[in-house]
């Protein structure tokens, strides 16, 4: 973007910042604060938010494509990726073709070329798919060796994929468990301490659950755990309860009947709340 009259000063947008020259053309450390409310530098900042708004829902989109594996046309990627938010948000993801199988890391997307690729090989690669998926790295077999490989090609993931934590149900569990209580148990001093966790890890509550809603093939899970309900009181202390999962109608899960993803998405909630647990009064307690 190039420079803009403000006054006798002119002012530009830069790395997201609202920077200035006086009319010799030397740069100046900061804009001087009378042009504080001058036009220029007031459009100059509400664009700064639009593209920080716009930045942060293009990465959404993308963290909400690979939660779900839902399938992307390549025309739909070819139509943003010109957008630098769309093109940060999607370089370096694994993405996978109709079969399923890992087809490489994406760099580029031409709408005439198709997908630019480094493939497990570590070789430039075009292919021309009309659907690709961006899956969830629990579905991912080679996790491990394809974080390994990323680490060597230096790929730097704006969405969190390859290093996103998963976890895996037990292999041991019974098919018939409606609730883990891995995480049960983290006791925290006041319950709007929680709930403020459960808000800033972007997760909602409700009736006294913090809950994730997860679709996986079509079909929405909810992933809930216990944190304490609000009554007008908010003051006194809570702890996290166990996780279970439910169907829209409200009906609990069966450990065979969750999925993947949505055991994944779950348990990483329940984790992430359970991190911000007093410490101290569980040493206590016990």
């Amino acid at each position: 973007m190039g420079w803009v009259p403000a006054g006798e000063y002119e002012v530009a947008l830069e790395a997201g910042k609202v920077v200035c020259r006086n009319g010799k053309g030397r740069r100046l450390k900061s804009v001087p604060a009378k042009l504080k409310d001058d036009p220029a530098v007031v459009g100059l900042r509400q664009l700064t938010e639009w593209l920080e708004r716009h930045e942060r829902r293009c990465l959404t989109d993308v963290e909400q494509w690979m939660v779900r594996s839902l399938p992307v046309p390549t025309t739909v990627l070819a139509r943003v990726w010109p957008d630098p938010a769309w093109q940060t948000a999607l370089r370096d993801l694994v993405v996978t073709g109709a079969d399923g199988g890992v087809a490489g890391f994406l760099r580029d997307v031409d709408p005439d070329r198709g997908l630019g690729l480094v493939d497990l090989d570590g070789d430039t690669v075009r292919i021309t798919p009309d659907v690709v998926s961006l899956p969830h790295p629990v579905l991912l077999d080679d996790l491990d060796e394809l974080r390994e490989f990323a680490v060597e090609l230096e790929v730097r993931q704006q969405a969190e994929q390859l290093f996103r934590e998963v976890w895996r149900r037990p292999p041991d569990l019974a098919p018939d468990t409606v609730s883990v209580d891995t995480y049960a148990g983290g006791v925290f001093k006041e319950l709007r301490f929680l709930h403020g966790r459960v808000t800033q890890l972007g997760y909602r509550s409700r009736g006294g659950y913090a809950v994730c809603p997860v679709v996986e093939d079509g079909a929405t899970v909810e992933a809930r755990i216990w944190i304490g309900e609000h009554d007008g009181y908010d003051a006194y202390d809570t702890e996290t309860g166990p996780l279970g999962w439910t169907d829209p109608s409200g009906r609990a899960l069966t450990a065979a009947e969750v999925g993947p993803v949505a055991w994944s998405e779950g348990m990483r909630m329940a984790a992430a709340l359970y991190a911000g647990r007093d410490v101290e009064d569980e040493e206590r307690a016990a």
